[in-house]
């Protein structure tokens, strides 16, 4: 989901041309130059956290397809929604029916951080596999990050580290989730003793319109394949946040690196707000990215005075774009 910085620090002294500088960031800062034994990526670990991943969210899924296929809401009539869950974790068996939805989200959340993953070997910087969080949680995960382990040397590759993940993963995420609107049921009061009822971003709202026009959102059942779209969506919104070292931060830091803090400080007050205005769970992230693991700073860069050139400054703006699409103020409402 995110790219986490570490071991950023460069000078960025002004008056030393870029030139001069990168061929000494080459020999003291670039992976190649490192020691074999001083860089190895524990891919164990990343394995592991992958495979508890699919596991987690399989069980889940299985309420997924389960409750689609009996036409009501997910979790709906359920006294403990996580029953499910341990059902199909005592039940191997049953695991199989949670592959539309956890392959799916899988496969968006692979795809976003694989695409900062190879961003980052291309310009030469030292990043870990990507690490998948299984989560006790109505999805199955908190999503997954990579971590930098090596300074980034100018904006240039600081805006292409940061953008790559969200741009792949919305990329794939589109007809992924137009299939899964199109396949979605029109069932009377589909909504009826749900549990949670998902929002609507704007491209969700474009797919129903098309697929299931003049029909009433609260009558539409969505598929798992669907739902696990709407996640990739979600998570893709809130990477998209210019907040610290989330991707929006990158991409924030990239461009104009002196308002970054004061941008950051803004969004958090704004997360805090919708807390309060439309859903609790922005106090949550506003807690996690804000003030526990991001905060306001970023770490600087070798070149910190070489500006982004213009085509990168357009693709800025697509970023904007993706981030409207997918946000939604309200993406969890209670039911019931």
């Amino acid at each position: 989901m995110t790219v986490e910085n570490g071991n950023g620090h460069g000078n960025g002294h002004g008056g030393v041309p870029a030139q001069t500088l990168e061929p000494l960031y080459r020999v003291f800062y670039e992976p190649r130059a490192v020691p074999q034994a001083q860089r190895k990526r524990p891919f164990a670990l990343a394995l592991i956290l992958f495979v508890l991943t699919l596991i987690s969210t399989l069980a889940v899924g299985f309420e997924f397809s389960i409750s689609y296929a009996q036409n009501r809401a997910p979790f709906s009539g359920l006294e403990n929604p996580f029953a499910p869950t341990w059902q199909a974790l005592t039940h191997p068996r049953l695991l199989l029916l949670g592959i539309p939805f956890s392959f799916t989200l899988i496969g968006i959340l692979l795809a976003h951080e694989l695409g900062h993953y190879f961003a980052c070997r291309y310009y030469g910087i030292d990043a870990s596999y990507p690490y998948f969080l299984p989560a006790p949680s109505l999805i199955g995960t908190f999503g997954a990050f990579i971590r930098i382990r090596s300074p980034i040397f100018n904006r240039k590759a600081l805006f292409d580290v940061g953008f790559s993940g969200p741009l792949v993963g919305f990329v794939l995420a589109v007809p992924i989730l137009a299939f899964g609107v199109y396949i979605s049921k029109v069932v009377p009061n589909a909504q009826a003793g749900a549990l949670i009822i998902f929002g609507s971003p704007p491209l969700m709202k474009f797919f129903l319109a098309i697929f299931h026009p003049g029909v009433n959102p609260q009558n539409i059942l969505l598929s798992p394949i669907a739902l696990a779209a709407w996640v990739g969506l979600f998570a893709t919104a809130l990477n998209l946040l210019p907040i610290g070292q989330l991707d929006g931060g990158h991409i924030v830091y990239s461009i104009a690196s002196g308002s970054h803090r004061r941008v950051s400080f803004a969004f958090g007050v704004v997360l805090v707000a919708m807390g309060f205005f439309f859903w609790p769970g922005w106090f949550l992230f506003a807690l996690l990215d804000v003030f526990l693991f991001f905060g306001f700073r970023h770490p600087p860069l070798i070149d910190s005075w070489t500006p982004l050139d213009a085509t990168r400054r357009a693709w800025a703006v697509a970023a904007l774009f993706i981030f409207l699409l997918c946000f939604t103020p309200m993406p969890l409402a209670a039911g019931r």
